[in-house]
């Protein structure tokens, strides 16, 4: 009996350079949110800088390692099954989604996030069909969807979207780093506060 293929977003062990380069700008004693954790690289990245982190899949086969980790969490969970939001009532100090679009949960993510907190997310869009999977359209965002998503709620400190050849998995991506600060302005014009771009 042939053993099963393991998925591609489960073969990438080395975590996605868009997320390592925004990483720098969470709270390392702070909470994350590691959304459809796949094998946890993101999440695992962020243990290493220090933080607690929260790994939610609804297979966490892969995560088995982490149920004893002082600072790790696994919640197993469909996020597509119409079941209520699994972390009800639970904010972090980041999220991380990586290769993963359901927008139903957009809402529910971006209320997720704590006052300075740090959203970091990464998927294919329209035109990745041209090269690989995913190729359902549900799947994919269309051109500026993460800077809409996200406007008049968060500050977007980073964002790209275009063909990417050198990353985890090849294809057209959208990705954007957005914080959730724009009430925390002490400005007269009420500007949210700038944050530190050398450090990324």
């Amino acid at each position: 009996m042939p053993s099963p293929q393991i998925p591609m977003h489960l073969k990438v062990s080395e975590p996605s350079p868009w997320v390592i380069r925004w990483a720098l700008l969470a709270d390392h004693h702070g909470s994350i949110l590691d959304l459809a954790a796949g094998n946890g690289r993101h999440g695992r990245l962020m243990l290493g800088l220090g933080c607690h982190v929260t790994f939610l899949d609804r297979d966490t086969v892969a995560l088995r390692d982490l149920k004893e980790h002082p600072k790790a969490k696994v919640v197993e969970a469909d996020l597509e099954d119409a079941i209520p939001w699994p972390l009800e009532g639970e904010t972090f100090d980041a999220i991380i989604v990586v290769n993963y679009l359901h927008r139903p949960l957009f809402d529910k993510i971006i209320a997720a996030l704590n006052p300075g907190g740090i959203l970091i997310y990464e998927t294919f869009a329209l035109g990745n069909e041209d090269y690989a999977r995913p190729r359902n359209p549900d799947h994919l965002l269309k051109s500026g969807e993460l800077l809409e998503l996200v406007q008049g709620k968060l500050q977007v400190v980073g964002y790209e979207h275009g063909l990417i050849k050198s990353t985890d998995i090849p294809g057209v991506k959208q990705r954007l780093c957005a914080i959730n600060d724009l009430d925390l302005s002490v400005r007269d014009d009420g500007e949210p506060p700038a944050h530190e771009m050398s450090r990324v």
